[in-house]
């Protein structure tokens, strides 16, 4: 893969992990990492931004610049389906290097400010803001503590990530019930081939219940796709589609069977059932989507659609 495209509309169970207590202001003493797995020793609280004092002295990150994200509505070009002005932002994917794994970051933690990003003490990004992701950065293979701070220097999460040789992932800061998680998710996928592309969706929406997703057809893609869920990636024919998000009874298409067109004259029809969100995507032949779900306000069908494709 050597390139990715963003995309940013508004309207997984790959991780168990507990809600991290959030930690208190540098200086303030009191827990830092709770877990007690794998280095759990206590961490040097970082300072306010500027204020000097003591950083990681290794070299576990191999920081790489990152195309910027611009504000929702700052301009950019935009997809010409029915969803309220997607914005097309171009990224650059490498090949991990040996002993290195690949991540990005994206900030799914509705109602927060904006985040500064460091792992093992050095940063990996400035001022990550709501519903926008990184490119993917070097890291080297091993645990190291990620720490996500406020621009008041506030930290808000701090926990120790295991990163694998040549893997990739994307670190997604989420909520919980008891303050702020990251959920790793991998990316690595089996290239599409023979005019294919490959699809899946991730639940992030945090006021959101089961989902299932459909097309206005009646196909069920996904049947109850939960709260940090990432579904398994399909195969889906080169076309124009359009999902819906709801909650209903219907069975789901067998694992194993591809996704393939509609009928134009399905576009504009939605489904019987009550549904939450939706969405208008042009696939393009040999690309990777993943859809990630996430809130734009606090009812359950605020959803908005962040579009991650890879090549």
């Amino acid at each position: 893969m050597d390139t990715s495209q963003y995309f940013l509309s508004p309207p997984g169970r790959i991780d168990r992990t507990e809600a991290v207590i959030p930690l208190p202001f540098p200086g303030e003493g009191g827990p830092v990492y709770p877990g007690d797995d794998i280095a759990s020793e206590p961490t040097i609280p970082l300072p306010f931004p500027g204020e000097g004092g003591p950083v990681y002295p290794g070299d576990d990150i191999i920081v790489e610049p990152v195309i910027p994200l611009p504000f929702p509505g700052e301009g950019g070009p935009v997809y010409p389906g029915n969803n309220n002005g997607t914005v097309i932002l171009p990224g650059v994917i490498r090949p991990p290097q040996s002993g290195t794994a690949r991540t990005r970051f994206l900030n799914a933690a509705y109602g927060y400010p904006s985040f500064r990003i460091s792992i093992g003490g050095r940063q990996f990004t400035n001022w990550l803001d709501y519903a926008s992701v990184t490119g993917y950065g070097r890291v080297r293979t091993g645990y190291h503590t990620v720490t996500v701070m406020g621009r008041n220097g506030r930290i808000y999460l701090q926990k120790t990530m295991p990163f694998h040789t040549n893997g990739l992932t994307t670190m997604a800061i989420i909520r919980t019930a008891g303050g702020l998680d990251l959920l790793q998710i991998p990316d690595s996928c089996c290239p599409p081939s023979n005019g294919w592309s490959s699809f899946r969706v991730v639940h992030l929406a945090y006021n959101s219940g089961p989902l299932d997703v459909l097309m206005s057809d009646g196909r069920v893609v996904y049947g109850d796709l939960r709260y940090k869920e990432a579904a398994a990636f399909r195969r889906i024919m080169p076309g124009i589609y359009r999902f819906f998000y709801a909650d209903t009874d219907l069975t789901p298409m067998p694992g194993g069977l591809d996704i393939e067109g509609l009928d134009p004259a399905w576009l504009d029809i939605y489904p019987p059932h009550e549904t939450f969100g939706s969405l208008y995507l042009n696939v393009s032949s040999g690309e990777i989507y993943t859809i990630y779900l996430l809130q734009s306000g606090s009812g359950r069908d605020q959803i908005q659609n962040l579009i991650l494709v890879d090549r």
